[in-house]
């Protein structure tokens, strides 16, 4: 009998993309599957797509749940699952129909992996293509300094779920894709990566994404500060990233600087600012 999966899809306000992402399960290959669509206290229709899902297949579940964030509904959804395989799959993104039955003849077949993923593209809300990603993401090492896997969505273990303690609910944690992969892997559990655009990530112009780039810093400290324990042994590795990080930043500032427009808006603003200097 083939494996059993639980699907994990919350949505909070993304009624307009939920039918899609549910169509993308519907059309999987492998079929032996449960979806559990976690209402976040949604103020949209999000409960009149789903109960449409849930009456027109037996294998889609539907709960609501006052609104908590996506760790908390991510959460919520794997409590109620009851497969050993979890994929998680945000209500606005896709996947392509065979991506569980690869996905997961990996982790039948390979004990020491915990996460599987693939190579995915990101495309604005008008369909309009933006990028490719190819993650080569495989140990601890790849998630130390940001998520390896350059996406939120993969097929997991129930055991790392549970072992890892789950998503972390702390309203710093921004990053909860990132550092759950991060606490997972750091268990000594492996990622494979698919080597095949399975993955579809939805762009939108003002995203959650783009505010939490924003708390960069707050939502960095955090995921530092819990996995103090990793990052110590790390401190080569830590000190090289942040200089290399800062030798980015000068680079691509200089450039800003040099570029003619910048020059002359500097020659414009030199009299305004003399003028301001006096006036104090």
């Amino acid at each position: 009998m083939k494996s059993f999966v639980s699907i994990v899809v919350p949505c909070y306000n993304q009624a307009q993309f939920l039918d899609e992402a549910l169509q993308c399960i519907y059309n999987q290959t492998h079929t032996n599957w449960e979806c559990i669509i976690v209402n976040d206290g949604s103020s949209d229709h999000t409960e009149a797509v789903a109960n449409g899902w849930v009456a027109k297949d037996a294998r889609f579940v539907y709960v609501y749940k006052n609104n908590g964030g996506v760790s908390r509904a991510r959460n919520c959804g794997i409590e109620h699952a009851k497969a050993e395989f979890i994929l998680t799959l945000d209500a606005d993104d896709k996947y392509e129909a065979t991506f569980l039955e690869k996905a997961l003849a990996v982790l039948v077949n390979n004990a020491e992996i915990g996460i599987v993923s693939s190579w995915g593209r990101r495309y604005l809300t008008n369909g309009k293509p933006l990028q490719e990603f190819k993650s080569k993401a495989h140990s601890v090492s790849d998630f130390l300094f940001g998520n390896g896997l350059h996406m939120g969505s993969s097929l997991f273990r129930r055991e790392c779920w549970e072992k890892s303690g789950g998503y972390d609910t702390d309203p710093r944690n921004g990053y909860e894709d990132w550092e759950f992969y991060l606490g997972v892997c750091k268990l000594g559990w492996k990622v494979k990566i698919i080597e095949e655009f399975l993955f579809f990530y939805r762009q939108h112009l003002v995203s959650r994404r783009t505010t939490m780039n924003r708390q960069y810093k707050d939502n960095m400290a955090f995921i530092y500060t819990k996995h103090k324990d990793l990052y110590l042994p790390h401190y080569e590795d830590m000190v090289n990233h942040f200089l290399d990080s800062i030798v980015s930043e000068k680079r691509e500032y200089l450039k800003v600087k040099n570029k003619l427009e910048f020059k002359i808006g500097t020659a414009i603003l030199r009299p305004l600012r003399f003028v301001k200097k006096l006036m104090r």
